[in-house]
């Protein structure tokens, strides 16, 4: 206990070190923040690569993080003075040394989930070996399972990343957004699936929802996510509603209706879009595939459409 105590004051000078919350690191080696916060408290031990990943984030060997005489004499990167990786036999085996130095942006964990997000986009997750993200990330399989020990773990890295991804840019997006109307309406142009980078973390979010119906672990990440999602919707209609600018409605069920219909369009986009099965034109409504309708922008119109004939307050003549 004593030692589980000391490890989670290491792990809170690193923290301290990095500037940030706990919250914002929780993010950084992409593990549920509860789990950071009850490891803090001494409630919950952390794993070996979680370890791994604090490490890398933040800069400092596994073995200082422990107390051994491994990390002694290592400098912050983690490296001896010989220029070996400096790592507790606990931590890791001979057969998984740590990547070396220096780490990529944002560090090599980060580095692995992205790769991973962008190879389940292209191919779906079940097509994705660890090789193929080994080799997207210049590195070996081996340095992968250092910091993601199974794939189920890795999967649940990778959702949580997304959905700190979507809410991190749905936020940059809205703030200092005060007219609840904008404000819908910047979040549905987040929502429509335009540019690439939109349509991949849309296919990534079908692949996900498939996944959750088989996984207990990504079903309770997908549950969390659509909570916050809308409840973020909810909030925008609650207030346009004080505001004048939305009609009296039910926010949650309002919400719930436009989150749903965003889905569903969406999912129609990416079966006409570039790169979807049917190879339609962007905003033509895919008249390649016989699905009309469907193109990016008339999802954006009939979204808006819906928020004006449900929600729009009437104006006074």
């Amino acid at each position: 206990m004593q030692q589980q105590d000391e490890v989670a004051a290491r792990v809170r000078q690193v923290i301290d070190a990095a500037g940030v919350s706990a919250r914002e690191f929780a993010r950084r080696i992409v593990i549920d923040p509860s789990k950071l916060s009850r490891s803090l408290n001494g409630t919950r031990r952390f794993t070996a690569a979680e370890l791994a990943r604090i490490a890398d984030i933040g800069g400092v060997d596994v073995g200082r993080l422990l107390g051994s005489a491994a990390g002694a004499g290592a400098d912050p990167v983690g490296r001896t003075a010989a220029g070996a990786a400096a790592t507790p036999s606990a931590v890791r085996s001979p057969s998984a040394p740590r990547p070396p130095a220096p780490s990529p942006e944002g560090g090599r964990p980060l580095q692995i989930v992205r790769e991973t997000v962008r190879l389940i986009a292209e191919r779906g997750f079940h097509a994705v070996r660890v090789a193929d993200i080994a080799a997207a990330c210049h590195t070996s399989t081996a340095a992968i399972h250092y910091h993601f020990p199974g794939r189920d773990e890795l999967l649940e890295a990778a959702v949580r990343w997304c959905m700190d991804e979507d809410t991190r840019r749905r936020a940059d997006a809205t703030a200092g957004t005060r007219h609840a109307g904008d404000e819908l309406r910047l979040l549905i142009e987040l929502q429509t699936p335009r540019t690439e980078q939109q349509r991949r973390q849309w296919c990534v979010w079908l692949d996900l929802w498939a996944e959750a119906a088989r996984s207990t672990t990504v079903g309770r990440l997908h549950v969390e996510y659509y909570r916050q999602w809308r409840g973020t919707v909810a909030d925008v209609i609650r207030r346009g509603v004080e505001q004048g600018v939305f009609r009296p409605v039910d926010a949650d069920g309002a919400a719930l209706a436009l989150t749903a219909l965003i889905d569903g369009l969406a999912s129609q986009v990416l079966a006409t879009e570039p790169g979807g099965p049917g190879n339609g034109a962007p905003d033509s409504g895919g008249p390649g595939n016989g699905l009309p309708g469907t193109g990016a922008q008339v999802m954006h119109d009939t979204l808006i459409a819906h928020v004006d004939a449900c929600l729009t307050a009437p104006t006074a003549d």
